[in-house]
């Protein structure tokens, strides 16, 4: 034992809550320094990068390649400034760790993919100083005292971990793989590429192109019911109460009574609305005046235009309309009036609407399935390390 780990002891009843049988005897504690220390990275303009295979690793991961390399793997790479709590792992290979980031310099025969889960026990965001751009101050992260295994149970655990982010990995890439097929599906479909057809095998009849303003009306009904919740408006939730996710808004009774009513099926566009987001509303509530509310003229699937709203060919005629604006592409209900939407027929309509949803009813199941595998890993890190 050096000099400065003279303060390093075992202590019997160090344990981790769970532990994988045939291990015994306590874990040690020991300062970050003495586990993996880090160091900052190394200087690397963009104009002096030269095309290679040697990844650099930013802050926030690898983002480009060099013709050289400072480092070989295994490597540890964490963000220095700006991206703080992100962490790069690398198993085989040279690496250039970019001055953006942190790299764990001798893992001093511990081992390092376990080293790389210890790191996400520690909360390194917490060591960030810097109210602007943060920064992680690394020796106030040497200081911190963690809790290590014997080398054979740190394999152990490691081998156990990466299994799970194998797991996750899979299910990310089960989910972008029906994104993608709803996404590619969805581009055929309203683009009239594929049709289905009646239950008799007969077509449908050809589709009717309608402006936006003889499919939708603005509704600007003010808000006289104080007991209808205030929707949050937003891309991942559509319309949604805000009491249902963490929306910090703040709102007195009376700025409430400018605020438009929202019914179940209605569409909401943000005036900035990204891409022309336009939100489908699966409750009822109220909303800021600043939003457009549309309400459907005539019979429709209102599930239709949900997707089509996100689909490529409106968002390309969206954007194109919007060319040239100054203002941020501030979409108006004028703008959303001059647009052509495709209207087929009600049996169509709901064939179509069937079809996607039965993809989007896959891809949220799978969601599911991954934000368990999250919160599985999760309880494991917490429980598996001291």
């Amino acid at each position: 034992m050096t000099e400065e780990n003279k303060s390093v002891k075992n202590f019997p009843n160090l344990l981790p809550k769970l532990r994988f049988k045939g291990f015994e005897g306590s874990w040690t504690s020991i300062k970050i320094e003495n586990i993996a220390p880090l160091q900052r990275g190394f200087d690397l303009p963009s104009q002096n990068i030269v095309n290679g295979n040697i990844p650099i690793v930013y802050s926030n991961g690898i983002l480009k390649f060099h013709n050289e390399s400072k480092c070989t793997a295994p490597g540890l790479i964490t963000g220095r400034s700006g991206t703080i709590g992100k962490f790069t792992f690398l198993e085989e290979g040279a690496y250039w760790p970019h001055n953006t980031s942190l790299w764990v310099t001798n893992f001093f025969d511990n081992d390092p993919k376990f080293i790389y889960y210890l790191y996400h026990t520690i909360n390194i965001e917490n060591f960030s100083t810097g109210s602007g751009v943060p920064t992680l101050n690394r020796n106030n992260v040497h200081n911190q005292i963690c809790n290590i295994p014997p080398v054979n149970e740190q394999k152990k655990i490691s081998s156990f971990f990466t299994s799970i982010d194998n797991r996750i990995s899979t299910q990310k890439k089960i989910i972008e793989q029906l994104e993608t097929l709803i996404k590619g599906v969805g581009y055929k479909l309203f683009n009239k590429k594929i049709r289905f057809k009646n239950t008799d095998l007969s077509e449908f009849p050809c589709w009717e192109s309608k402006k936006g303003n003889e499919v939708f009306s603005n509704i600007s009904n003010k808000n006289h019911n104080s007991e209808l919740p205030i929707l949050a408006i937003t891309q991942e939730h559509g319309a949604i109460p805000r009491d249902f996710i963490d929306f910090q808004i703040s709102v007195t009774d009376k700025s409430v009574e400018s605020y438009k009513i929202v019914e179940k099926g209605d569409f909401i566009i943000s005036l900035r609305s990204f891409q022309g987001g336009i939100e489908y509303s699966e409750y009822n509530g109220i909303c800021s005046p600043a939003y457009i509310i549309l309400r459907n003229k005539t019979e429709v699937n209102s599930y239709f235009y949900k997707y089509y709203f996100k689909s490529e060919s409106y968002i390309k005629q969206l954007n194109k309309k919007l060319e040239g604006i100054r203002d941020g592409k501030m979409i108006s209900y004028a703008y959303f009036s001059d647009i052509n939407l495709p209207l087929p027929s009600l049996n169509e309509q709901n064939k179509i609407t069937n079809f996607l949803s039965s993809i989007q009813g896959k891809i949220e199941m799978e969601k599911q399935i991954l934000e368990k595998l999250k919160l599985q890993k999760k309880f494991l890190l917490a429980n598996l390390f001291v």
